[in-house]
């Protein structure tokens, strides 16, 4: 199973571990060392922001966040003990897409590692390796198991820095099960169906979404207003099936629309066949303040919604009816 996940993203080697957030840690682990610096991006999974302010620091490796569109601000905020540069494309929750060819090209000149979280787009839609990434992370819960029934992350790269991570996860016991890693092997087969019929409902929601008035924007790459939709299409093959929207009335209007929901399902997790919503407010960067959130894109009344591969004339007609 290892082997098909290398073969998916073009990786030397692949190692499977017992979840996502496990993956992350075994590739930091196994990356810095006592006395480093790590460069992030502002724009990332809430619970990968924890590990980097809250247990990075306490092993002696210090982290400096950069916005992302600010190119001049890696350069800027690169120390000479600078070790690895962490992006997350397509971002959580937002949807935004960092370009990763300026950042390939600054980490090769300066001796850096690239690494990166593309849980959101798959290796069917985004295989960083092939954009000058040394590594990648995926949360093999989304999208690659697809069924909403197990838990696990994968690590790929080169083979020794894939041996370095291994060791790290026999030591700090991050291990996927037998099971977990059967139940990965089943959903993987039925991967690029899903998530070509789960994008294909995603543009079409995203379409809908636009004309509603109770909607004060929506946030979806393959959208030609959004912001990135020209370069996620050199980047990216599709557009993905993650999707976001602003409601007009706020809080208030999320609260009530997610309990109207009857065939969309409100939960935390993403990238399987059912169609899933949820307030990052509440869950992911739940941690931040209200005005934190809303300086990275995430004002209340924000909600994430991960397309699954039902009817998407069903999924458009539940969805007015909650607006309703």
């Amino acid at each position: 199973m290892q082997e098909r996940l290398a073969a998916l993203e073009g990786a030397e080697a692949a190692l499977v571990t017992a979840s996502g957030m496990g993956a992350t840690a075994c590739a930091m682990l196994a990356l810095l060392r006592p006395g480093d610096h790590l460069l992030a991006s502002a724009w990332i999974y809430g619970g990968t922001h924890r590990l980097f302010t809250e247990e990075l620091p306490k092993l002696g490796v210090e982290v400096t966040f950069v916005d992302p569109l600010q190119s001049r601000g890696w350069r800027e905020a690169r120390r000479p003990n600078t070790r690895a540069l962490f992006v997350e494309t397509p971002v959580n929750p937002t949807c935004r897409v960092v370009d990763l060819r300026p950042l390939a090209a600054f980490t090769r000149e300066t001796g850096i590692a690239l690494v990166v979280d593309s849980t959101f787009a798959s290796p069917v839609h985004l295989r960083p390796l092939e954009h000058g990434a040394d590594v990648v992370i995926v949360s093999t819960t989304k999208y690659l198991n697809g069924h909403h029934d197990v838990l696990g992350g994968a690590v790929l790269g080169t083979r020794s820095f894939v041996d370095e991570a291994t060791q790290r996860m026999m030591l700090w016991g991050q291990a996927a099960d037998p099971f977990a890693c059967w139940l990965l092997e089943r959903g993987m087969k039925t991967l690029d169906v899903r998530v070509r019929r789960a994008t294909e409902n995603a543009q079409r929601i995203a379409e809908w979404a636009t004309t509603r008035p109770e909607i004060a924007r929506v946030h979806y790459p393959g959208l030609p207003d959004h912001p990135d939709h020209a370069m996620a299409g050199q980047l990216m093959d599709g557009y993905g099936a993650m999707l976001a929207f602003e409601l007009a009335g706020g809080a208030d209007a999320a609260t009530r629309f997610v309990q109207r929901l009857q065939l969309v399902l409100h939960a935390t997790s993403l990238g399987g066949v059912d169609t899933l919503v949820c307030e990052p407010r509440f869950t992911s960067h739940a941690h931040l303040t209200p005005e934190q959130r809303a300086a990275i894109g995430i004002p209340d009344g924000f909600l994430r919604l991960s397309t699954g591969i039902e009817d998407a004339r069903d999924l458009i007609a539940d969805l007015a009816q909650a607006l309703a």
